[in-house]
């Protein structure tokens, strides 16, 4: 059995397409990370970590965790905590080039693959009628980075560079390939 260690609706979605049938039991961990960890490593750590908790319960099963952050700047941004917060960020990322950095940990009983996926995203320049209007869809609110590309958010980004899914939260193609050559 499969089990997927995130309640997102998005997750789920994609992870359909490679298994139809999984379990879902959200992982609830401490997200603190190690002071020195550079950001780019931040989403495998994270995605390993909410793997790990879960396959606690599941040593027979495949367990697979994720976590997306964006990176601009040398920051990292995660989901917006207000409105004000969302326009604060989407005022960052505004005509701007910005990296969603996917993590991914397949953990069955003692062997483990972690991994993490890059997608480069630009943004078109944002006015800020155009900013509240997208805040408006209450879209942004539980999204790294305050935007969904999924949804209306879409309607924001100038190209990318990558795997869309990736973005939606899951490097799809990726995931396939390290799911069947760990089996």
């Amino acid at each position: 059995m499969m089990v997927l260690a995130s309640n997102s609706p998005r997750r789920k979605e994609l992870l359909r397409l490679i298994c139809p049938s999984f379990e879902i039991e959200p992982a609830d961990v401490d997200e603190r990370v190690e002071e020195n960890l550079p950001l780019d490593r931040i989403p495998a750590y994270l995605a390993r970590k909410k793997a790990a908790h879960v396959a606690k319960n599941h040593p027979d099963d495949i367990v697979l965790g994720f976590d997306t952050g964006v990176f601009i700047n040398n920051m990292m941004i995660g989901k917006p905590s207000s409105e004000k917060a969302a326009f604060e960020i989407l005022k960052i990322l505004s005509g701007k080039t910005h990296k969603v950095i996917t993590g991914c940990a397949i953990i069955k009983g003692d062997r483990e693959t972690v991994f993490s996926q890059t997608t480069e995203v630009e943004f078109y320049p944002l006015s800020n009628d155009e900013i509240r209007e997208y805040i408006a869809t209450g879209e942004p609110t539980d999204k790294a980075g305050a935007y969904g590309i999924q949804g209306k958010g879409a309607l924001l980004v100038k190209q990318i560079r990558g795997d869309y899914n990736n973005v939606v939260g899951m490097p799809l193609a990726l995931l396939n390939r390290k799911l069947q050559s760990m089996n």
